[in-house]
């Protein structure tokens, strides 16, 4: 049986103002912290993980926090917009009204797929937008603390890539088990495990992209467990990728490497999951550090300033 991947396991941006970050994502957007930790690679910076009720794989927004970070500069090599699921066209009325009330613009269109969506920047100016995902199973459980149950986010239902090279972007897109649509720039994974769109978008003439606050970091894709993970580095090196090798983020398992359109693609596990270190009820209520970081806690804390109480945007 052909490797493929499950979908989007997580998306992680970057934001230069965590505390508005905060606010934003859990009292606008309606996402539960699921996670309070710190970038692995960079122990000053928190790493905060947004997602639904029980962090599901494939529901997880992630920032690092950046402060220093330039601006997002959008352009090819870059992930263009992130788009998550809500549970129909009451739900994109509903989100309409509370995202003009608290100052975004959004802008109602249709998906390259004919869906209808909700198109908005966060205040730093992420490109996101919500979708009518009727027909497609829910995998996700609502957090029902800001926002009602029927209108939560529902995880991802894809991204558009501005790739600086298409045909090299399809082709991995194609390993990754990615399957082709009408639309030749549209590639689409559905199964009961889960689903995903990813869309080439092109400006010509476009300038390449650098991330930045308000920009993508890198996205992540699904894959059942190590098993997977292993037989996908076979392949991807023996296609002439430069991976990472496995890397243990403790909550998951991960494989990065740079598709050849620009963007950092990871592979990553569905499990542990994030609740190995937090009971389900207190997730994110602390700082998580994995074992292999815990002897620097004291360092670490005192690098990070406290977070503060988010309020609403």
């Amino acid at each position: 049986m052909a490797l493929s991947v499950h979908g989007i396991h997580h998306v992680t941006a970057i934001t230069a103002d965590v505390g508005q970050n905060l606010s934003f994502y859990t009292q606008t957007l309606g996402m539960r912290l699921v996670k309070k930790s710190i970038n692995q690679d960079d122990v000053s910076a928190y790493h905060l993980f947004y997602a639904d009720k029980v962090a599901s794989p494939g529901t997880d927004l992630t920032f690092f926090d950046w402060p220093l970070a330039s601006a997002n500069r959008p352009g090819t090599g870059t992930v263009a917009l992130t788009i998550l699921r809500v549970s129909g066209r009451e739900s994109l009325n509903w989100w309409q009204a509370r995202l003009e009330a608290s100052g975004c613009q959004p802008e109602r269109d249709e998906d390259i797929s004919g869906r209808e969506l909700l198109s908005f920047s966060d205040p730093e100016g992420q490109c996101l937008a919500l979708i009518d995902d009727s027909g497609l199973p829910l995998e996700s459980v609502p957090w029902e603390q800001v926002v009602p149950a029927e209108h939560a986010l529902r995880g991802f239902y894809g991204i558009d890539i501005a790739s600086a090279r298409p045909d090299g972007t399809k082709w991995t897109l194609d390993l990754l088990g990615f399957k082709p649509t009408t639309n030749p720039d549209v590639f689409w994974f559905s199964s009961s495990a889960g689903h995903a769109q990813v869309s080439l978008v092109s400006e010509p003439g476009a300038r390449p992209g650098m991330p930045g606050a308000g920009g993508i970091h890198h996205v992540a894709f699904r894959v059942k467990d190590d098993d997977e993970l292993s037989a996908f580095q076979q392949l991807l090196e023996s296609k002439g990728f430069q991976t990472s090798g496995y890397v243990d983020r403790y909550w998951f398992h991960s494989l990065y490497f740079r598709e050849p359109g620009g963007v950092l693609f990871e592979l990553a596990t569905d499990g542990p999951g994030m609740d190995r270190d937090e009971l389900p009820e207190h997730l994110g209520e602390k700082l998580s550090i994995p074992p292999f970081l815990e002897p620097r806690r004291e360092e670490i804390e005192a690098g990070l300033k406290p977070l503060p109480e988010p309020s609403s945007v």
